[in-house]
């Protein structure tokens, strides 16, 4: 096992489990605030709850697929418990629940993007001279520098692609559920009964898919934007 990669670890754990934990916490209190409680104990930042729900997709997935990748990439899940009577009583608030998810992942993006253009004003960062990765969207000058730069660059990465990805709108995502915030009671029907019965496996294997497809164009005008007028 490579040493610059142990060294990594943490930072890239500390990002992912950031935007984890915050991405169903939104849910969470969302939910909360929209009359369901089932989710009330996840309304919080630490990431323990959400870590003892699942695991196996929040902490041991993320670790393998990271050291699996070479330490360029981290993938994993965690859920928020809703109550399906609840959210059938108010299809809105259900929808407004499952668009909480990316909006956080969205805000943490726009905070991390900030921060490394203040980081680059103030002399701390520079841009990058090579090959541009998840990890090297900033570049520091020193060492605390260059490890704030590396985990800013993956805290913006990992929730612009969470964000993104989870609103698609293919079912077991985000997106899926937010759709019927703009269809009426009967298409609202007719739109949860087109991916009943096994679905949810069809709907991730073409999010897949068409993930792959749109990310990059997205990402890149993101850059784009990350960078304008540095």
């Amino acid at each position: 096992m490579e040493v610059h990669l142990l060294a990594k670890l943490p930072l890239w754990l500390a990002a992912f489990l950031l935007s984890l934990t915050c991405h169903e916490a939104a849910h969470a209190l969302a939910g909360k605030l929209g009359g369901d409680t089932t989710a009330a104990s996840q309304v919080t930042l630490d990431p323990m709850p959400h870590i003892k729900r699942e695991p196996f997709g929040a902490l041991v997935v993320p670790i393998l697929s990271f050291f699996l990748q070479g330490g360029g990439w981290m993938i994993g899940w965690a859920s928020a418990p809703y109550d399906p009577t609840w959210a059938s009583r108010h299809p809105r608030r259900a929808a407004g629940m499952a668009a909480a998810g990316p909006a956080a992942n969205f805000t943490l993006a726009l905070l991390a993007a900030l921060a490394i253009r203040i980081g680059i004003a103030g002399g701390f960062f520079s841009l990058p001279t090579s090959g541009l990765t998840l990890e090297t969207l900033a570049v520091g000058t020193s060492g605390l520098a260059q490890g704030l730069a590396l985990f800013l660059s993956v805290l913006f990465s990992i929730n612009l692609i969470l964000g993104c990805f989870n609103l698609i709108p293919l079912p077991p995502l985000d997106g899926y559920a937010i759709v019927p915030l703009f269809l009426t009671d009967r298409l609202r029907d007719k739109w949860f009964g087109l991916f009943s019965g096994g679905g949810a496996l069809m709907g991730l294997i073409l999010a897949w898919v068409l993930f792959d497809r749109v990310m990059p164009p997205v990402f890149q005008t993101a850059i784009g934007l990350l960078y304008s007028g540095v």
